[in-house]
């Protein structure tokens, strides 16, 4: 344990254990230890030997826990830990050591990593094999040869159709033949014709006798590969359950419990109980600690698909540690949650800043801290929707064309009747409708003007975030423009060519685009007062005149 000084007074001590999924940041105690933490990363070593460069390396970035604790003297001080292994090693000085029976461990890990090793080695070397790559060679060169040889044949087959054809009318023009030799002489046509079909068939046939022959041959190899990965994910499944077994999981009231019963009937995710708030609380039980506060921050380089910023405070996983957490906080007093509290609108309850409206649409200015559509939860209710019913309570509508953010502020359309709404959508999907956000970057970006490509999807592991998935991800691009640059800031114009969730703001944060996120992102960099995002232009075709209208809002920031 690291002494906290100075030492805190007892009304600084929080009254409950703050919840470890809090979205609001940590308690100041465990804020306070973080940064004393943070600052001897920022110093260049995380332990003798062990300098913090390894952080900055790629996909070196690591998540660091901070739990605030009191001895049986009544002494205040912290633990530290960091998520899985660090520089290859699972054990570090000055760090908690893992939840997991090392010994058992150690007994295990050698003959079922070997083992693991082995079936990938043998399935990788007969991927990568010549047999297979010949086979592979074969079936490409014999596809384009194939596929020549048809293209050759449709175009003779084309010249002779022509020619049958001009024979046809010739034969029909030619006054000096018979009717007995017309007709032979088009029966010769047809006969000609059927040749060229029988000819077709004849070649697809043997094309396709060829292509079995050869399937087969790759078949075979392929079950073999198949097999093999199928044995080394049995294999790897047998060895995770033992490795798994070896994890003994205590709470506040001394209970213990097995690492897969608190996930029964599913199996723990890659990485449970390896992440910082788990070592934590596991060490502070096992040495009579108790937790008062914890703090869980990212340090180094981002990972590849982004939604981490190196010092930032993120609250613990749902994914890996929601079935865990609640086990080993039993026995503590555990606040509920802190939920995000949204800044309050600048537009005051039941009120709409109109920037626009006709017969069939209205144009609304939202302000930060109003939600578009209303959110689970009484305190969820109020937003652009729920306003517009109230407003238009006669209307078929109003029905929302696009959403912004609750962050977000700016130009917001929504349609007084389904049919405008249908048409407005249309343009949309079709990309016929321009918008321009603007925001100060918190970085400087480097550049005056480029274009951002990164595919999208939700983090199942940390929902609502959004992270860049090159093979499983939406299409999401966008357009961007330096207007001004302050100091380390970067004011920018954004023009989205898709209207992905958060796509602005993973853009802008992730080292693949402007590098730097949002000033106030909460998700994606640091809160502030509030995010610096303003949807501040929208134009696109009326539905109900056919006219382009444009709207403007200069951001109020």
């Amino acid at each position: 344990m690291t002494p906290l000084e100075p030492p805190p007074a007892p009304e600084e001590l929080p009254s409950a254990f703050p919840s470890p999924f809090d979205e609001q940041g940590p308690h100041p105690l465990a804020h306070r230890a973080a940064e004393r933490v943070k600052a001897e990363l920022q110093a260049g070593t995380l332990a003798p030997g062990v300098p913090t460069s390894l952080l900055e390396a790629p996909e070196g970035g690591k998540m660091f826990g901070i739990l605030v604790v009191q001895d049986s003297q009544g002494r205040i001080g912290f633990l530290r830990s960091f998520s899985g292994m660090l520089g290859g090693q699972w054990e570090i000085e000055g760090f908690v050591p893992p939840v997991f029976d090392r010994e058992a461990r150690q007994a295990l890990e050698p003959l079922g990593e070997a083992t693991v090793k082995a079936l990938h080695a043998r399935a990788e070397a007969l991927r990568t094999s010549p047999e297979r790559a010949e086979l592979q060679a074969q079936h490409a060169s014999r596809q384009a040869r194939h596929a020549a040889e048809r293209d050759a044949m449709r175009a003779q087959h084309e010249a002779r159709r022509h020619q049958r054809h001009a024979r046809r009318l010739e034969l029909a023009a030619d006054p000096a033949l018979t009717e007995e030799a017309r007709r032979q002489a088009l029966h010769a046509l047809d006969q000609e014709s059927r040749g060229d079909k029988a000819e077709r068939r004849k070649r697809e046939a043997a094309q396709e006798q060829a292509e079995r022959e050869e399937a087969r041959a790759y078949a075979q190899l392929e079950r073999r590969l198949q097999a093999l990965e199928r044995l080394r994910r049995i294999v790897s499944r047998k060895f995770m359950k033992r490795i798994h077994d070896t994890y003994a999981i205590h709470n506040g009231r001394g209970e213990r419990r097995c690492l897969r019963c608190l996930y029964a009937p599913g199996e723990p995710p890659s990485g449970a109980a390896d992440c910082s708030a788990p070592k934590l609380l596991a060490h502070a039980f096992a040495q009579g600690l108790r937790p008062l506060a914890l703090a869980e921050f990212w340090w180094g380089a981002p990972p590849p698909m982004g939604g981490r910023l190196s010092g930032a405070f993120y609250g613990a996983c749902r994914e890996k540690c929601g079935p865990l957490l609640p086990f080993m906080l039993e026995g503590l007093t555990v606040a509920a949650p802190r939920r995000f509290s949204p800044p309050e609108p600048t537009a005051s309850a039941g009120a709409l800043s109109i920037v626009f409206e006709d017969d069939w649409l209205v144009v609304i200015d939202k302000p930060c801290g109003l939600l578009s559509v209303p959110g689970k939860g009484a305190e969820w209710v109020d937003s652009v929707l729920t306003r517009l019913q109230a407003r238009y309570p006669h209307a078929t509508g109003p029905l929302l064309v696009h959403r912004l953010d609750l962050d977000t502020s700016g130009l917001l359309v929504a349609a007084l009747d389904a049919r405008t709404h249908a048409a407005l959508q249309r343009q949309f999907i079709h990309r016929e409708v321009h918008k321009r956000y603007v925001a100060w970057i918190d970085g400087r970006v480097r550049g005056e003007q480029g274009l951002i490509d990164l595919p999208l999807r939700v983090d199942l592991h940390d929902r609502p975030r959004q992270i860049h998935d090159p093979l499983h991800g939406k299409p999401a691009v966008t357009e961007w423009q330096v207007l001004e640059r302050q100091g380390d800031r970067t004011r920018v114009a954004l023009f989205p060519q898709s209207g992905r969730t958060h796509q602005l703001r993973v853009h802008a944060a992730h080292p693949l685009g402007l590098g730097a996120p949002i000033v106030g992102d909460r998700l994606y960099g640091h809160e502030e007062v509030r995010l610096l995002l303003h949807a501040e232009a929208l134009s696109f075709r009326h539905p109900g005149t056919g006219l382009r209208v444009s709207f403007e809002r200069p951001a109020p920031f």
